[in-house]
């Protein structure tokens, strides 16, 4: 199977959509099917961009 990869943009945008499906009340298993990754990746990228949130570059 294809590995994909994934921009960093697209990393934080997908873990502020699992914050919003976790405050919904569902589990990391059902985000990470709907998001197409695996629960490990989604651990491994909680730890390494958690703390990252996307600013807009502009004037």
């Amino acid at each position: 199977m294809a590995r994909k990869r994934f921009s960093v943009e697209q990393i934080i945008n997908h873990m502020r959509e699992a914050d919003v499906f976790l405050g919904q009340g569902r589990t990391v298993g059902e985000i990470c099917r709907q998001i197409g990754i695996s629960e490990q990746r989604y651990y491994r990228w909680r730890r390494e961009y958690g703390g990252l949130k996307m600013t807009s570059r502009g004037g």
